[in-house]
């Protein structure tokens, strides 16, 4: 072997501080506050699109506030370990984007019946408190449960989260739902404004160019459309100057229709997560096999669930480990979970203020939909990401091709569910849950076309992983 062969991967890139050391205070804060960069997009946006396509809008800075405070707590439980709770490693919790559609569909339906503001949230967090339970249970057989969520049932459900979600980014580029002037020349100039900048920032090699360009884009759309007198901040809502977080502030209510879809993405996001927490261990220098690093994993998909938990007590979505901070921690050489106290803190100070959340209200939906729709579509691109390397030979595309052919027409054309009866109508009607129910029945059902080799007891599907954190080493390992 080669001397070059032998050089540790890029991913494994070499750490100033490991896992368990502690920085000094100035190190832990710089490092803390780059993770907060990477992060607040993601942990504010799915709350800003879920809330402004259900009309929530006087709620807004409210709900922003407490998803900024419960992914700061979630952040700690996770560093910090709480008994079985946890997985010990430097993991920043924010809400997930792979919720929205189905909890859309929740707050239409409930809308649809005549339900007021406080209905629908009640509904919302009631059956993602019950959903979290799944979570946390399946956390302890993730083994047994990658043998009927394979990565071709994984990827053709992520593939069909990211498409069905293009529609509302598409329609906020234009203005967004209901909006008098739907597609007009201005709101699409402001979109491809926030498209081109994050396009082209990405095109730097500037690491913190292309970790920011979200918030950039973003910053820069709001910008020229204050300017364009498009933000009127007198009609900033009048909030307190402190969010009290109040446990179930708008009740608790359970609905079986709204909660099946929702189970169903609960049922797969254990195994997107022990990705996230496999490539932080990798990155971390830590195991990823072994007795230690199972409990790891167990570990730390119990606390999402558990997360999750507390999320819907406290009034905000599920949570999930975010993958975007794997290359903050290559970026700085900085895996010290001791970090995430410091994370941990800055998202709760700004959870605590909810001007934070009126400013962002009044981002224009252009803006905001010029970067929903890269956020979007790189949600489909995981999903693609995943079945090419899982192997598209017949056996799969037949899986993939009628699961997305089947959530996908269910989307476009959803009178072909009229003559069902009424409870089956309201649980298909969801893209997700058909294209879901379709890629595990044919999973089950259609044999496998080759052998396969023998997996350890937990496999944390090493070649998607690799391609992710560094493309380069695919094309080398096939030569």
């Amino acid at each position: 072997m080669t001397a070059p062969d032998r050089s540790p991967p890029r991913y494994k890139s070499d750490l100033i501080y490991g896992l368990n050391d502690r920085p000094h205070f100035s190190a832990a804060i710089f490092a803390a506050l780059q993770h907060v960069l990477a992060s607040f997009v993601g942990i504010i946006s799915p709350t800003l699109i879920f809330g402004g396509v259900l009309g929530l809008e006087s709620e807004l800075p409210y709900l922003i506030s407490m998803a900024l405070f419960v992914s700061g707590l979630g952040t700690f439980v996770q560093a910090r370990r709480l008994g079985p709770i946890g997985s010990g490693l430097l993991c920043v919790q924010g809400t997930s984007f792979s919720f929205i559609s189905v909890l859309l569909s929740a707050g239409f339906m409930v809308k649809g019946r005549g339900g007021d503001t406080n209905e629908i949230l009640s509904t919302i967090f009631g059956i993602c408190f019950v959903a979290a339970f799944i979570e946390m249970f399946l956390s302890q057989f993730i083994g047994k449960l990658r043998k009927l969520i394979t990565p071709v049932v994984t990827g053709t459900i992520i593939t069909l989260m990211g498409l069905s979600l293009i529609k509302v980014a598409v329609t906020d580029m234009a203005g967004g739902y209901g909006a008098s002037d739907l597609g007009a020349a201005s709101n699409l100039g402001l979109a491809a404004l926030v498209l081109l900048t994050i396009v082209v920032l990405n095109r730097f090699n500037h690491p913190m160019l292309r970790l920011g360009s979200i918030v950039i884009g973003l910053t820069l759309g709001f910008v020229v459309a204050w300017m364009l007198g498009r933000v009127d901040m007198a009609a900033m809502p009048e909030v307190p100057l402190v969010s009290v977080p109040v446990p179930f502030k708008y009740g608790f209510s359970f609905d079986l229709i709204a909660f099946i879809p929702l189970a169903v993405i609960f049922l797969i996001s254990p195994l997107e997560a022990a990705g996230d927490l496999t490539a932080n261990s990798m990155i971390s220098q830590q195991p990823v096999k072994g007795p230690l690093y199972i409990k790891r994993i167990k570990s730390g998909l119990l606390a999402d669930g558990f997360n999750s938990a507390v999320a819907a007590v406290f009034n905000s979505l599920p949570m999930v480990t975010f993958a975007q901070n794997n290359g903050v921690i290559q970026l700085t050489g900085v895996a010290s979970r001791y970090v995430a106290y410091f994370i941990a803190g800055l998202l709760v100070l700004l959870g605590l203020f909810p001007v934070i959340g009126a400013v962002l209200q009044l981002m224009p939906k252009p803006v905001l939909g010029g970067a929903t729709l890269i956020m979007f579509g790189t949600v489909a691109v995981a999903g693609i990401k995943i079945l090419a390397e899982a192997g598209l030979h017949r056996r799969n595309v037949l899986i993939v091709a009628i699961s997305l052919g089947m959530g996908l027409g269910v989307a476009a054309v959803p009178e072909v569910l009229r003559e069902l009866p009424k409870a089956l109508h309201n649980i298909f009607e969801s893209p997700i849950t058909v294209g879901a129910f379709c890629a595990i029945f044919l999973n089950i059902f259609l044999p496998e076309e080759f052998l396969e080799l023998e997996e350890d007891e937990f496999d944390p599907e090493a070649a998607t992983l690799k391609v992710m954190q560094d493309p380069d080493m695919s094309g080398k390992a096939n030569s």
